[in-house]
């Protein structure tokens, strides 16, 4: 293999090896195993939207490092990235000051620039939250007085003439306007980051599964799974953790102990029902009511797709097991749910869509979590990142959230000491 022949480093350094063939060789290589690769500097754990797109971040940055993206399925976002609303938020709801806020609100404008240069489809929609009855008209005050705090300065509150002015079927007292909320293509912006990785020589090793982490004098050492039958290793000196729902798994590969450091996983599973076509054209914005508490979700919300369908959801409880089936029975809570604000909605025009799977970090009750990123050498496991807790605004920041990771790999000295 090349790698063997001209050592570790990327294939920068060959400068007679077109793309087209480099991408070529690197399309075999989830095939054939990368256990030749005997060392690297950067490990990158987990092929969702998040880790595709701090693979491209840190592969463009810095060119001559060498840059291995692991994913235990055999392509990208087959988890949590591909199963949500494909929302761009503009960063209204989470505590200012939070990361959440913050790489929300920086991803906002960042995800929508990148879009639009690359011509991965979306669309700026805008959204309404709005309050149901004039009881819940406080509610969205505190999220209008919130959204500004976090640097969110295009909000308009509209008054009921307002809102049925431009949302005539639309049953509302009062209602948020968010004109830089929108919708993206979730998959296509995934495509795009994993061919930017693959263009500036990052590996994209699937079917690739991390098994065991051993903390070297000089690194770490990863054990992995190709298949069953199929164990092998590699050193790197840097670790990122990007696995989502199993972020915690890989954390206390690491040694760490997850409780302690409130590093558990709680999977929230919530479905998804679409609404028949003939009445999609009667919305033109995504409509939300206010959040639940402590953020365990959005409300049972109206969003829309590229292709102008409608879709109700996602519902919020927590699981113990990761189980996409959705399960038909709760047609009759989501029709209740959403009939107050939708008026023209019959039971009849709904059925069950998907369900996807947040990796939240507040159990049952407990107060909202922000996003974990850290640099784990306080832990004495220097070179290692930590991501966990990346749920919604996860897509919107992902963005923000690998030039954080850059940021952090190059001002700690993670590499170059």
């Amino acid at each position: 293999p090349l790698l063997r022949l001209y050592g570790k480093r990327s294939l920068n350094y060959i400068p007679w090896i077109s793309i087209f063939w480099y991408n070529v060789y690197n399309f075999l290589i989830p095939r054939k195993g990368c256990g030749f690769v005997d060392e690297i500097d950067i490990l990158v754990i987990g092929a969702g939207v998040v880790g595709l797109a701090v693979t491209a971040e840190l592969s463009g940055r810095f060119g001559e490092i060498s840059v291995i993206l692991m994913e235990k399925h055999d392509k990208f976002g087959q988890e949590t990235s591909s199963r949500n609303s494909e929302v761009i938020h503009s960063g209204i709801y989470y505590p200012t000051g939070s990361l959440k806020a913050r790489l929300c609100t920086q991803g906002n404008g960042l995800l929508y620039d990148f879009c639009e240069k690359w011509n991965v489809p979306y669309k700026r929609l805008g959204k309404l939250i709005i309050a149901r009855t004039a009881d819940e008209i406080p509610a969205i005050e505190a999220l209008m007085k919130k959204g500004n705090e976090n640097g969110v300065f295009d909000l308009e509150m509209l008054d009921r003439e307002q809102v049925n002015r431009i949302e005539p079927y639309i049953k509302a007292e009062a209602a948020i306007y968010s004109p830089s909320t929108g919708i993206v293509d979730s998959h296509t912006l995934m495509e795009h980051y994993e061919r930017m990785a693959k263009e500036c020589c990052a590996y994209i090793a699937y079917r690739h599964e991390a098994a065991a982490i051993d903390k070297k004098a000089d690194g770490y050492e990863v054990t992995y799974k190709v298949n069953e039958s199929s164990v092998e290793k590699l050193k790197c000196k840097c670790i990122i953790n990007c696995a989502g729902l199993y972020s915690d798994k890989i954390a206390a590969m690491q040694g760490i102990d997850v409780d302690a450091h409130q590093y558990r996983i709680y999977p929230s599973k919530g479905e998804y029902f679409s609404v028949r076509n003939s009445k999609a054209r009667m919305v033109n914005h995504l409509v939300y009511p206010p959040p639940l508490k402590n953020l365990e979700g959005l409300g049972i919300h109206l969003t829309k797709s590229l292709g102008g369908d409608i879709r109700l959801g996602p519902s919020a409880y927590y699981v113990d097991t990761i189980d996409y089936t959705i399960d038909d029975t709760y047609k009759e809570a989501f029709y209740k749910a959403a009939k107050p604000y939708l008026p023209f909605l019959e039971y009849s025009d709904i059925e069950a869509d998907m369900a996807g799977i947040r990796p939240k970090l507040q159990g049952p009750d407990d107060p909202v979590r922000d996003f974990i990123i850290n640099h784990e050498a306080d832990k004495g496991l220097p070179g290692i990142i930590n991501l966990l807790g990346i749920e919604s605004p996860g897509l919107t920041s992902s963005i923000s959230i690998s030039r954080m990771v850059a940021d952090m790999i190059q001002n700690e000295g993670i590499l170059w000491g």
